[in-house]
C-alpha cells in the first residue's frame, strides 16, 4: 500500500509541466474565450527558438566558407549580431522567446483563476518566479560567481529580463483589457523613443545614439551595479527593460487570440495582420529610430514582435488548424524543457562529448569541416538528453 502511494504521487509529481502551462483552464469569466486543448504549436515554436540558442546558430555560423553556396554563407552571416544599427536574425532569437513567454501568460494565469488562485496569489507566484529566474541569470551569467568581487559580477540576464517582464505582464493582463493592453505598448514605445532623443546625457547632449553617448548606456553607468558587459553600457541594463516588456505584452495579446472563440482563418488573419502592421511601423520608425537591438529602440521591437506574429501565424496554421504535427515533434521536446536546456548547454560540454563520441567518424574529413560535425553532434547530444527527459515525463520548472 505504501508503495502504491509513492508511486502514485511520484507520478503526479513528474507530470507537472514547466515554464508557463499551456493547458487550458476549466473556468473562463471573459466573454467571448472557450476551452481549448493544449496548442502543440506554442511548445513548437518555443522549441524552435531553444534549438537556436542550443547549437543551432553556432552550426549554422560554422557553416560559412565551407561550401561554394552563396545561400549558406547568408545564412551564416545571419547568426551574428551587427556592431550597432541594423538587424540580423540572430538579433530575433531572444525577443521571439520574450514573445513567446507572452503568449503561455493567458493559459496559465486563467488556469489559475479557474482552480480558485486570487490576484494576490497569481501575484506571489509570478514574483516567486521573478526572484528564482534573476538568481538564475546570475549564476548562468557569472559562473563561477566572483562572490567576494561584487564589482565583477554581472547583474543583469536573459533568464532576468524574463523574469522581469513576465512579472509586469502578468500584473498588466490581471488589470487591462487587450485595448488598454495595446494604449500600454504604445505609451512604453513613444515614451522610451522620447527619452532617448529628449533627455540630455551629460557630456554628449540629448539625442546622441552612439555607442559612447547614449542615455541607455549613462543610467547604466549611474545606477546598475556590477559589471557591465559592454563597459560603457549593458544591452540587459535597466532602461531597456521597459521596451523588452513590450514583446511580452504583444504575446499575451496574442495568447487572448488563440484561446478565443474566432473561427481559426480569423485569428490567422489576425496574427497575418498584426505582423505585417508591426513590421512596416517598424521600418517607418526606423528612418529617424535605427532598428537597434543593443538599444532595443522602438523600431526594433516592432520589428521582432511583427516577425513574432508571422512565425506564430506559421506554426499554428500548420500545425494546429491544418494538422500537420509530426514535423513538430522535433522541436516539441526542445520546448517542453526550454529552461533545463537552456541552463544545461552552459554547465556540460556537449562540444567536448561529441568530439569524444563522433571524432573517429569524421576524423576523415578535411579539418575545416570537424568543427561542423563536432557542433552538429553537440545538437544531437542536447535533443537526445532532452527527448530522454520527455519519455520520463520529466520537465523543469520555477
Amino acid at each position: 500500500m505504501m508503495l502504491s502511494v509513492i508511486s502514485k504521487q511520484w507520478k503526479q509529481i513528474k507530470n507537472k509541466v514547466v515554464f508557463g502551462s499551456l493547458s487550458s483552464p476549466k473556468i473562463d469569466n471573459e466573454e467571448g474565450i472557450k476551452k481549448s486543448k493544449r496548442l502543440l504549436s506554442i511548445d513548437a515554436l518555443r522549441g524552435f527558438d531553444m534549438l537556436l540558442i542550443s547549437g543551432g546558430a553556432l552550426f549554422i555560423g560554422l557553416m560559412e566558407g565551407k561550401t561554394d553556396y552563396a545561400w549558406v554563407d547568408w545564412m551564416a552571416g545571419q547568426m551574428t549580431h551587427p556592431a550597432w544599427n541594423g538587424f540580423t536574425f540572430y538579433d530575433f532569437i531572444f525577443p521571439l522567446f520574450l514573445f513567446i513567454a507572452g503568449v503561455a501568460l493567458p493559459f496559465s494565469i486563467n488556469k489559475g483563476l479557474s482552480i480558485g488562485m486570487d490576484k494576490k496569489l497569481l501575484y506571489r507566484k509570478g514574483f516567486r518566479r521573478m526572484l528564482i529566474l534573476i538568481g538564475l541569470g546570475i549564476l548562468y551569467k557569472n559562473a563561477p560567481v566572483p562572490i567576494f568581487e561584487p564589482s565583477q559580477i554581472r547583474f543583469v540576464s536573459v533568464l532576468g529580463r524574463i523574469g522581469i517582464a513576465a512579472f509586469i505582464t502578468t500584473i498588466l493582463y490581471l488589470n487591462f483589457s487587450w485595448k488598454e493592453r495595446i494604449y500600454w505598448i504604445t505609451g512604453i514605445l513613444i515614451l522610451y523613443y522620447a527619452a532617448l532623443f529628449l533627455i540630455p546625457v551629460p557630456g554628449y547632449g540629448a539625442g546622441d545614439l552612439s555607442f559612447e553617448g547614449n542615455l541607455v548606456g549613462w543610467i547604466d553607468r549611474q545606477l546598475l551595479p556590477g559589471r557591465l558587459l559592454q563597459g560603457t553600457y549593458d544591452e540587459l541594463g535597466l532602461l531597456t527593460q521597459f521596451p523588452a516588456l513590450c514583446l511580452t505584452v504583444m504575446g499575451s495579446l496574442a495568447g487572448d487570440l488563440l484561446r478565443s472563440n474566432r473561427n481559426e482563418n480569423n485569428k490567422l488573419l489576425l496574427l497575418f495582420g498584426g505582423g505585417v502592421f508591426c513590421i512596416i511601423i517598424a521600418l517607418i520608425w526606423s528612418a529617424h529610430f535605427p532598428i537597434n537591438k543593443h538599444l532595443w529602440s522602438s523600431s526594433y521591437i516592432l520589428l521582432t514582435g511583427g516577425m513574432a506574429y508571422l512565425f506564430l501565424f506559421i506554426f499554428y496554421g500548420l500545425i494546429d488548424v491544418l494538422n500537420y504535427r509530426k514535423w513538430a515533434f522535433f522541436f516539441q521536446v526542445i520546448g517542453l524543457n526550454s529552461l533545463a536546456i537552456y541552463l544545461g548547454y552552459r554547465f556540460i560540454n556537449f562540444e567536448y562529448t561529441s568530439d569524444l563520441l563522433f571524432s573517429g567518424i569524421y576524423s576523415l574529413a578535411p579539418v575545416t569541416w570537424h568543427e561542423v560535425f563536432e557542433a552538429f553532434g553537440a545538437m544531437i547530444l542536447v535533443w537526445l538528453v532532452l527527448y530522454f527527459l520527455y519519455r520520463n515525463k520529466i520537465f523543469v520548472k520555477v
